[in-house]
């Protein structure tokens, strides 16, 4: 199964920036639809945004829509996830996800995805 490292989490002020990045490792990464997640305290685990194997198609939440830019670069095995115009809701950790498919498709319920990273906490303060 692919293993995933999320990084570049932190702590921002409203309207900062960040941007998250996930390396995959152990199977071939083009063949994997990625997804981040989210999870704030007392909350489930919250859709964010995928992007299918080959990063031709892109979805979001609505929440985010305009604001967070999902990436991936299949050569790097990496998924990043830019975030920009950040708020206090943002707050959550953020988690990669990862789904073996041979199609083109998106997946966006975390009962999709197999593999998770154990995530990097992003807080935004207001």
């Amino acid at each position: 199964q692919v293993q995933l490292v999320e990084s570049g989490g932190g702590l921002v002020q409203a309207g900062g920036s960040l941007r998250l990045s996930c390396v995959a490792s152990g199977r071939t990464f083009s063949n994997y639809v990625m997804g981040w997640f989210r999870q704030a305290p007392g909350k489930g685990r919250e859709f964010v945004a995928a992007i299918n194997r080959i990063g031709v198609s892109t979805d979001y939440a609505d929440g985010v829509k305009g604001r967070f830019t999902i990436s991936r670069d299949n050569a790097e095995n990496t998924v990043y996830l830019q975030m920009n115009s950040l708020k206090p809701e943002d707050t959550a950790i953020y988690h990669c996800a990862a789904e073996e498919d041979g199609t083109e498709r998106l997946l966006k319920y975390y009962t999709d995805f197999d593999a998770w990273g154990q995530g990097t906490q992003v807080t935004v303060s207001s």
